[in-house]
């Protein structure tokens, strides 16, 4: 199973992004996306964004993932 995560964008270097969610930060390379800027949000996976999400779009993903983890993590 692969899991992409919803992040913020907030520096970019070249080809590269510091992205955040929730205080976590992490370097992933936009090379395989175009028209990227500060504050937009991404989907990272693997060290690559991969999708350009909308912000609604983002935080629904985000606050199911919170809700995951809150109940326990998934499944039993």
């Amino acid at each position: 199973m692969c899991l992409g995560v919803p992040m913020q964008v907030q520096t970019i270097s070249g080809d590269l992004a510091v992205c955040e969610i929730d205080g976590v930060q992490r370097e992933a390379s936009l090379m395989m996306l175009d028209g990227v800027a500060v504050g937009d949000f991404v989907l990272i996976h693997a060290g690559f964004a991969i999708e350009k999400l909308d912000e609604e779009d983002a935080q629904q993903t985000l606050a199911l993932f919170r809700q995951v983890l809150a109940d326990g993590g998934g499944p039993e």
